[in-house]
């Protein structure tokens, strides 16, 4: 049974695959540089396949090679792209939605007669989509939509397949750097939530292993907050 990670690569599908592995899951790293696929994957003894979320083709020959059914996949891409609401453009919301919204389609098309019974896909959403922040009209936005998605999917694949969301804040990981690399704003982005810190990405690969799996099995179409408590209590 193949589990499939897109951005395996990334600060939490890096993290994710660590934790499947652990357990004796077949890993399927999907991602756009081939030299971080390849060192996780020689690590963990996972697989990889090179390609673009954004290229329907590409995601389809990703998984045109896995021989077998798939338990679980976990769309962990995405993007952040602040911006005051004066400085959007076009390509811009374009972006983030092409990677957010239709990237996850692109995945879920490519791997869905493979789904096993009883699998379960993951996707990744954002307090943005929740609560007003400043020049995250983009990226919000785009959240919104795979919020949406989520539930739509968790309805059309019911009961084969279940379909649930995280909603992170800012996390420790190499998308958000230009963030979290200023000590500045990295403090007060923690201090801004009532668990005072931001989020490391073990926290939301520990959320996303228990979705994958059997322990989640009455779980479908949910939106999971976890945030350090800043969607409902900050």
């Amino acid at each position: 049974m193949h589990y499939v990670i897109f951005g395996g690569a990334g600060g939490v599908g890096s993290a994710l695959a660590r934790r499947l592995a652990k357990l004796d899951k077949q890993v399927l790293l999907v991602g756009r540089t081939e030299e971080k696929l390849s060192a996780l994957a020689d690590e963990i003894g996972a697989e990889y396949a090179v390609a673009d979320v954004t290229d329907q083709q590409s995601v389809e020959s990703a998984l045109a090679g896995i021989d077998g059914e798939i338990g679980g996949i976990a769309y962990a891409v995405g993007t952040i792209g602040l911006k005051p609401m004066k400085r959007v453009e076009r390509d811009d919301l374009i972006t983030a939605f092409d990677v957010n919204v239709v990237g996850a389609v692109y995945a879920v098309q490519a791997a869905q007669e493979k789904l096993a019974d009883d699998s379960s896909i993951v996707l990744f959403s954002s307090v943005a989509a929740q609560r007003g922040f400043n020049n995250h009209v983009a990226v919000a936005s785009a959240k919104g939509a795979l919020e949406a998605l989520c539930r739509t999917l968790a309805a059309e694949m019911a009961p084969k397949t279940r379909v649930n969301a995280i909603a992170m804040s800012l996390t420790d990981t190499p998308l958000a750097t230009e963030l979290t690399s200023n000590e500045k704003i990295r403090d007060g982005v923690a201090r801004a939530h009532p668990l005072k810190r931001i989020g490391e990405p073990d926290d939301i690969a520990a959320l996303a292993a228990h979705l994958l799996s059997d322990d989640a099995s009455w779980m479908t179409g949910a939106v999971v907050d976890l945030d350090g408590g800043r969607a409902n209590l900050a």
